[in-house]
């Protein structure tokens, strides 16, 4: 299942995989900062979207 984290701020793509990370794994690996927009990174979601693959 893949998966796609994106920043809520800018929707730059965090991480994009097929491995599913957690989010203070992610968070870590960009500092704690989107990289993009330097928006601060939080460890709560804000919105999850689930799409079937055959929609995409």
């Amino acid at each position: 299942m893949p998966q796609r984290v994106v920043c809520h701020g800018c929707n730059y793509i965090l991480y994009e995989g097929t491995e599913l990370k957690p989010p203070d794994e992610i968070i870590q690996q960009n500092s704690g900062k989107c990289p993009q927009c330097s928006r601060k990174l939080s460890l709560l979601p804000i919105e999850v979207e689930i799409i079937p693959l055959n929609k995409r």
